[in-house]
């Protein structure tokens, strides 16, 4: 995940102490160099889906381009029912997270109710963005979404078969 603003790879996330949940290594890199070395994670309701979506800084100026496109497409096709001011509120309400060097961060109420989000966190990399899914939102999905259904579901069992191990070791 290198290349700046780019986001690929998944991974699993259980709640941890103090109700933080950890942005993976790869995530991390890639968000921290996509918003300037700041350690801000942006994160906002996936307009369709029961999930957030995530990214770092430098998508806010495509937004801001992606914005102008829409207002430009309205505006060519005669499109009466656009409405920048709305349009804008969606695109840009986002939420800046702060992650301290190990990735964890607090996921606020609002935002754990918009994605539905229990105690644990899958990340599936998308592109210009990411989806952070509740594992259980994910199973529901149809099959298009199979595949990250699958790495999701061994993800969480190598998770737990870890943390029964570290458990047994007490």
């Amino acid at each position: 995940m290198s290349t700046l603003g780019t986001y690929n790879g998944q991974a699993y996330s259980p709640v941890g102490d103090k109700g933080r949940f950890v942005l993976p290594p790869a995530f991390r890199k890639a968000v921290k160099e996509a918003s300037g070395g700041s350690k801000t994670l942006c994160l906002v309701g996936h307009e369709r889906f029961k999930c957030l979506v995530g990214f770092g800084l430098s998508r806010i100026d495509k937004l801001h381009q992606q914005l102008d496109r829409e207002e430009e497409r309205a505006i060519r096709l005669k499109l009466n029912d656009f409405d920048r001011d709305v349009r804008a509120g969606q695109l840009f309400q986002f939420e800046q997270l702060p992650f301290d060097d190990s990735g964890r961060f607090v996921l606020p109420d609002h935002l754990k109710e918009l994605g539905m989000i229990d105690d644990s966190l899958y990340f599936q990399g998308a592109g210009e963005f990411f989806f952070v899914w509740n594992p259980v939102q994910l199973a529901q999905m149809d099959y298009s979404f199979r595949g990250a259904q699958v790495t999701c579901k061994k993800l969480m069992a190598e998770a737990e078969a870890k943390a029964k191990a570290k458990g047994a070791k007490k």
